[in-house]
This record gives C-alpha cells, structure tokens and sequence, in this order.
C-alpha cells in the first residue's frame, strides 16, 4: 500500500507512524511518500497562497499549485487510489471509514490544507473528476491537515494484513460491532485491594464472552448514548 501526503511541512512525517507497529512495517508492508506542496508553485518567491476574493482574514491555498501537485502524486499510482482533502467540514471519519479506505489495495493520497483552507474551484474539479473525499476527524479546527492525515493513516494501517501482531483484535475493539470495547485487565490478579473479576479468571469462554459483550453494552449506554441509540436500532 503506498500512502501520499501533500502538505507545506514535509518535515512533519512521519512522525508518530515511525513508532511502534506502523513503524516497524514502515518501507515493507506500506509506503510513505511526503511531496512539499510549494514545489509546485512557479513563482521565485515559491507562492502557495494568496489573499481571499471578497476580503477576509487569512490566506487561502492556490488553486493552480495544489492542482499540479494532486496531478504529480496521481501519476505515481498504477490503479486509482483513494484521494482524501483533510477538511473540518468533511464527513466524520470512523472505524467503517477506515476499513473502506483500507480496502484499496492501491493506497492513497491525502491532502492536507492550511491557513483558511484551500480555493474551492480546485475541490470541487478532484470531486467531480477523481472521486475526492473531504474527511474530518471531528467537530474542531486544527491548524492543518497533517495530524488529521496521520489519524487517518494509522486507523486503516490496522486493517492491513501483516501489521496487526493479533488480527483479532480489529474485529474486537471499540466501533467495530457499534460498541465500545469493554474493559481489560492484566496481571496481578490483586492490585491496590481491587480484584480481576472473577469471570475473566475462570477459563469458561463463554461466560467471557457473554461478561464482555455486556460490559461493553453498559459502557457505551453511559458514555456514548448516540452510540447506543443507533446500536439499538440495528
């Protein structure tokens, strides 16, 4: 899977995907290719952005520069890879995102924007003509893309074969089933007068599995009632 960053900060990948699992598949189960967006402009003062129509404050990313940029990365791709524009007014990313995302073998590419974001003639024309996705990770503004970019990576990065050291564990944890996943607990049995419940420690896996599909239940009706709701509907 190779995994394209457009951004003004190159310097900021990988970042925390040079660590722990994402890390250590880095350069063998997937590639990382960051391309410095200002690159592509041809002013010598090396232009990305100018000031908006109709005034405002803030700058907003020329439409011209990210263009060639998006055309450049896409021509490092044989089959057609998923094209994502890291937006606050995007669809909210989730856990059925991540493993749609992760299902084209091809990779992708995501843009990151900055300043007031980018000139929307250049989003509507990849909209329309190559299918790109504007994605949010939440109801918030960030100062750009890039740590947005790297959620998302790391998130379908589990869905790849190979990175996970126990695959199981996709299928189990938080939002897969439309829960929140239940609580663990590990060794000792006894820590500070507080006891492992005793279900975990009886060996009967059906009784777990009924324990935490419960615990689970419970969790999310406490913390995520949205959650709950739609997990009842279904």
């Amino acid at each position: 899977m190779l995994i394209t960053v457009l951004t003004l900060f190159p310097e900021m990948f990988p970042g925390a995907l040079a660590h722990s699992l994402p890390g250590k598949s880095l350069g063998k189960l997937w590639e990382l290719r960051v391309i410095n967006i200002r690159d592509f402009a041809t002013d010598k003062h090396k232009t990305v952005d100018d000031t908006p129509y109709g005034g405002g404050a803030g700058m907003v990313m020329k439409p011209d520069v990210v263009d060639e940029a998006l055309r450049y990365a896409i021509s490092l791709y044989a089959d057609v890879p998923e094209i994502i524009y890291m937006t606050p007014r995007g669809k909210t990313f989730k856990q059925s995102t991540a493993k749609e995302l992760s299902g084209n073998k091809a990779g992708m590419i995501i843009l990151c924007g900055r300043y007031e974001g980018i000139d929307q003639r250049v989003i509507d024309y990849w909209k329309t003509n190559h299918s790109m996705r504007e994605i949010s990770i939440g109801d918030y503004v960030l100062f750009g893309g890039e740590v947005p970019a790297m959620v998302v990576i790391e998130a379908c990065l589990r869905f790849n074969s190979g990175i996970m050291n126990n695959e199981n564990s996709v299928e189990d944890e938080s939002f897969a089933n439309g829960l929140l996943e239940y609580p663990h607990y590990t060794r000792p049995a006894l820590w500070n007068n507080i006891e492992v419940p005793e279900v975990l420690l009886s060996g009967n896996h059906k009784d777990i599995a009924n324990w935490r599909l419960e615990q689970a239940e419970k969790i999310t009706q406490e913390l995520r009632p949205d959650l709950w709701t739609k997990y009842n509907r279904t």
